[in-house]
């Protein structure tokens, strides 16, 4: 005891100098005057520790034990040399983890009380300069205690503990080191000639780390310093994530481009399309054709006597006249119902003017209709083979259909009707041949030239079982073979005109009796007429040119006529009046006649 204030003495430690001892910082100096006096604070409620002069005769030095080879040092501020300059600067407690050199071995200093720790910063502590040489420490004045019973005996000596400093960063937890309860006394302050351990300068924002100390790895300032952290190489993460992005890219632009190919693109899908432009085309053109004659073709439904029926016809003037063939209307000749139907959906009722089997044409006629439009007649003698043509009607009641085609053929001998099996329904028709379709239905109806015109009163088909009427004939309703026939406008003008002047036509005959059982070539005048009359007709065309019974007549101005259905055609191709000349064989030799047709009422 010195003045009533405790001092802590210890046994010196065996070795003279240790390699420790040159790195133990000395706690700073406090305020006692001249004389280099001072205390140390201690924790509360101890008392200050008067702190003895820095001399030869100092009361107590640091006691190094030689029992583990590990030594700790508490965390208290050491007093500085009385006439070495400081350097101001945080000192972190140290743990000493490896063992010191064989020849210096320390042991863990435990009695030295401990500063408590707080999270405030502490002041700085002054430091002693580094490179200071240690001092040996005097010999202890007492025996060790065999009890070790503080302060006389072991483990010791007590050192104040440095300033406590709070690391800057997070490092692991070290386990915590229970508080002992140690005695109050006087510790004298290290000598001058003791080194001190050197100040670690302090880290921006904040105080110095913990650490670990490796005395034989780099240290600053005698200091271990934790190794830094082995960086990972973001090489392998940025290679990685280049593959994956560039496979998520692949996968989607795949996607994307599927769905392109096959949607036509990710918005709606415009079509290209050419504006209105000129919708006019030329007269002479198919469109043109049909556009002008349109207005004036119609559409018949006739009903009457257990059937009926769908035909055409088209308007020949602004009286409402309109021509079509016999077979269509015939259902309708004593109490059936026609009606009319115009390409614009008017429709209207129509009688018949008159009608004649032998040339299968007819006239009927509406009433209460204005602005009818007529189709312009051309001229049949006029077609020539392979000219264009326009055939309009309503095939299978469709009505306004257009087709086209060209004239295939002229002067084709047609037989149609013989339903009644006297030959009175049978028609004669010298017909012009085309390929534009005609199927049932399209009969009565006008096929037209080039220009527009009336050429001809489409009338029959060639089904594909056989010759047939307009409608299909033997081989029932089939559709168009390519080979349609149609009536000779000429013929059909003059029929016309006479139906709807008189209602009735007209035929040129020569005045004979043909055999129609005759097989050789040409048409041969029968040997008696019917009911056991007369071949030839007295006083008529023939008897006056000199024909006789048995004559066979091959030719009729020239052209070859087969059988008696081709001489007929041939003479009912022209009016009555016309003059003929016949070349006709008698017993072997070939004669020539000439005769003026004459006329008989049609039926």
């Amino acid at each position: 005891m010195n003045d009533g204030k405790p001092n802590w003495w210890s046994r010196p430690s065996t070795a003279p100098e240790t390699p420790e001892a040159a790195r133990i910082p000395s706690p700073p100096p406090t305020d006692g005057g001249d004389d280099g006096d001072g205390d140390f604070p201690l924790p509360a409620p101890q008392p200050q520790v008067e702190a003895a002069a820095a001399s030869a005769e100092a009361e107590t030095v640091v006691e190094a034990v030689v029992e583990t080879g590990t030594a700790e040092i508490a965390d208290a501020p050491r007093p500085a040399a009385p006439e070495q300059e400081t350097v101001p600067a945080p000192a972190p407690a140290v743990l000493l983890t490896k063992g010191e050199p064989a020849d210096a071995p320390v042991t863990p200093v435990t009695d030295a009380p401990v500063a408590p720790v707080t999270d405030a910063p502490v002041a700085d502590a002054p430091q002693v300069a580094p490179e200071a040489v240690a001092q040996p420490a005097p010999q202890p004045l007492h025996a060790p205690d065999e009890y070790r019973t503080p302060p006389y005996g072991e483990p010791g000596p007590w050192a104040p503990a440095p300033p406590v400093q709070h690391p800057a960063a997070s490092v692991p937890p070290q386990a915590p080191v229970p508080p002992q309860a140690q005695p109050q006394g006087h510790v004298p302050p290290v000598p001058p000639q003791q080194a001190a351990v050197p100040p670690v300068p302090p880290q921006q924002g904040g105080t110095a780390p913990w650490m670990q100390y490796d005395p034989w790895g780099g240290a600053v300032g005698g200091i271990g310093v934790a190794p830094a952290p082995v960086k990972k190489s973001r090489k392998g993460l940025a290679l990685a994530g280049a593959l994956v992005f560039a496979l998520v890219t692949g996968v989607i632009g795949g996607g994307i481009g599927a769905y392109v190919e096959r949607n036509g693109g990710l918005t709606t899908v415009e079509l290209p399309q050419a504006d209105g432009g000129d919708t006019d085309r030329a007269p002479e053109s198919v469109a043109g054709i049909a556009a002008a004659a349109l207005p004036g073709v119609v559409t018949l439904h006739v009903s009457g006597g257990g059937s009926s029926g769908t035909g055409t016809g088209f308007v020949l003037d602004t009286k409402g006249h309109i021509l079509t063939n016999n077979h269509v209307v015939d259902a309708a000749e004593s109490s059936g119902d026609i009606t009319v139907t115009f390409s614009s959906g008017e429709t209207a009722r129509a009688k018949i003017v008159g009608k004649d089997t032998g040339y299968d044409l007819a006239v009927v006629q509406v009433t209460g209709v204005s602005g009818l439009k007529a189709l312009p007649l051309g001229n049949s003698d006029n077609v020539r083979v392979g000219d264009p043509v326009v055939a309009i009607g309503a095939p299978f009641d469709l009505s306004n259909t257009v087709t086209s085609g060209i004239i295939s053929a002229k002067e084709r001998p047609i037989t149609a009707g013989g339903e009644k099996g006297d030959g009175t329904d049978i028609s004669y028709v010298d017909a012009l041949q085309t390929d534009a379709p005609i199927n049932p239905g399209n009969s009565g109806g006008p096929l037209l030239d080039s220009k527009g015109r009336v050429i001809g009163i489409n009338s029959a088909i060639r089904a594909a079982g056989g010759s047939g009427d307009g409608d299909g004939g033997s081989a029932g309703q089939p559709g168009s073979i390519g080979l349609g026939f149609a009536i000779p406008i000429n013929q059909g003008k003059r029929v016309a005109e006479e139906l709807i002047n008189t209602g009735k036509a007209t035929h040129p005959v020569i005045g004979v009796s043909l055999d129609m059982q005759f097989n050789g070539d040409g048409a041969r005048v029968g040997e008696k007429g019917k009911d056991g009359a007369a071949s030839v007709t007295p006083g008529g065309p023939a008897a006056a040119a000199g024909l006789r019974p048995g004559d066979v007549i091959t030719k009729v101005d020239g052209q070859r006529v087969h059988n008696g259905e081709e001489l007929i055609v041939k003479i009912r191709a022209h009016r009555p009046g016309d003059k003929l000349r016949l070349t006709l064989t008698r017993d072997g030799k070939e004669l020539t006649k000439t005769l003026t047709l004459g006329s008989s009422q049609g039926t």
